[in-house]
């Protein structure tokens, strides 16, 4: 009798049993065997058509999972415009100052309400395409604005009884080819001075103005009927013939063409771009000596001084060892001088700005202005209450002067006007306490960055 020693098992598979990948495909497709396999090219077609499809649906799913990511996520709000006013022409900018818009157009400017965006008054006179404005409130209804036009030029405006009073161009000049650009022009807060900065053919200044607001508010309120008389053209909703519109026109244009006989405004200040650092204008050291004589010296150095062949081979061993320097140096020379840019801030009075005991100062008014020109290391600060010249002087000094370790790239003034940021070109920020007359902080950003533009939030 023969006995198993083990219990009686199932056998493993083989590899002689398994299912090859076509014949397994084939039973779960077509477990009764009803249809024959298809014959090639049909089997290569059918993967490629079920390999489009897992391909598609592994998109779908894809774009199913990041269209709920995106509904998982906090949406912002958009906001629809509640109204819209039309405009004659092409809109270029606009300023919002008390219950008016101002926008400048490609034929002068016009002014609408923000309760209903309706349309007050229009200054089209000479035609002129608006490409900035800046406007501020006076008091009472009353506006200043400052816009500029597609030549550069600066139109001074005052807005009164829904009118454009026209005061002064601030930079026209009879004679074309010496006519100055305008590149930037700010106004202060309070309205009482607006800066200018200009171009020339191959130079830049700044011009700095103060506005006789007082003195407007009175002439406007002895003579309100010189308001009236001005450029004011009210636009209708409803179509009008060609005859209607063509009167329209010329009864503004005549009106634009009357005089606002308001105070003009003041030139304090004339600001240019610091002179290079170059050497002395002697001719001789001899000459110096002179120059500098106060009697503490002996003779003046006719016999013990550097004879002229020393100096003769001094001068040739220079020019030798530094000879491609001083070429590149003759060839910037002989380009013209390129104008340089400046940026400039209305600062209102603070310890950085010491005035004399006998200049008058409010401090709801700027006491002075901070400039700084392209490649500056220098933070020049200006006094505007000082008394009027009878001649601007066109070079002035200024009264303080900031020095920093590298050239200051930008700044910007917070709008409680206390704090002041210098961005140099090194990356570093440094923030001033302007009413306590010291850095905050001093932060360096990571090597190789670029300071273009810095903003109080």
């Amino acid at each position: 009798v023969h006995i198993r020693k083990h219990p009686l098992e199932i056998p493993p598979p083989s590899e002689k049993d398994w299912l090859k990948d076509d014949e397994e495909d084939f039973l779960l497709q077509d477990p009764d065997r009803k249809r024959d396999a298809l014959p090639q090219p049909f089997r290569m077609i059918n993967k490629l058509v079920m390999l489009v499809f897992e391909n598609a649906m592994e998109i779908i799913e894809r774009r199913e999972m990041l269209r709920e990511a995106q509904k998982l996520k906090v949406q912002p709000t958009k906001c629809f415009p509640t109204a819209e006013f039309q405009v004659t022409g092409r809109a270029n900018c606009l300023a919002v100052s008390g219950k008016y818009i101002f926008v400048g157009l490609s034929v002068g400017l016009a002014a609408f309400k923000v309760s209903d965006c309706k349309e007050v008054c229009a200054w089209d006179a000479v035609k002129t395409e608006i490409c900035a404005i800046h406007a501020l409130d006076l008091q009472n209804e009353r506006h200043v604005l400052l816009a500029v036009d597609e030549m550069g030029l600066v139109w001074l405006f005052c807005f009164h009884r829904e009118s454009f009073l026209l005061i002064k161009i601030l930079n026209e000049v009879e004679d074309i080819s010496i006519r100055s650009t305008c590149v930037e022009v700010v106004l202060s807060p309070g309205s009482d001075y607006a800066g200018v900065l200009l171009q020339g053919n191959s130079k830049a200044w700044l011009e700095i103005y103060r506005l006789p607001k007082d003195s407007w508010l009175k002439e406007m309120e002895k003579s309100p009927g010189a308001a009236a008389g001005l450029a004011c053209r009210e636009r209708r909703a409803q179509h009008c013939s060609q005859a209607d519109i063509f009167l329209l026109q010329e009864s503004a244009v005549s009106a634009n063409k009357a005089d606002a006989k308001l105070s003009l405004p003041v030139l304090l200040l004339k600001v240019k771009p610091p002179k290079p650092i170059t050497g002395s204008s002697f001719k001789s050291p001899l000459d110096a000596l002179k120059k500098v004589d106060d009697g503490s010296m002996l003779g003046l150095g006719y016999n013990h001084l550097i004879k002229d062949s020393q100096w003769e081979q001094q001068a040739a061993i220079f020019r030798s060892t530094y000879r491609e320097y001083l070429e590149a140096k003759g060839e910037r020379e002989s380009k013209e001088e390129i104008p340089r840019h400046a940026t400039f801030h209305f600062l209102l009075p603070s310890q950085i700005l010491q005035v004399g005991p006998e200049m008058k100062v409010q401090p709801d008014v700027p006491a002075g202005i901070s400039v700084h020109w392209d490649g500056s290391h220098n933070l020049c600060l200006y006094f505007l209450n000082c008394p009027l010249k009878e001649k601007v002087d066109s070079d002035p000094k200024p009264d303080v002067v900031w020095p920093c370790a590298a050239p200051i790239a930008c700044s910007a003034v917070s709008s409680c006007s206390r704090y002041l940021a210098l961005a140099c070109e090194d990356a570093t920020i440094t923030i001033w306490d302007k009413h306590l007359g010291y850095p905050l902080s001093v932060t360096a950003i990571q090597e190789e960055r670029l300071i273009r533009s810095i903003h109080f939030l």
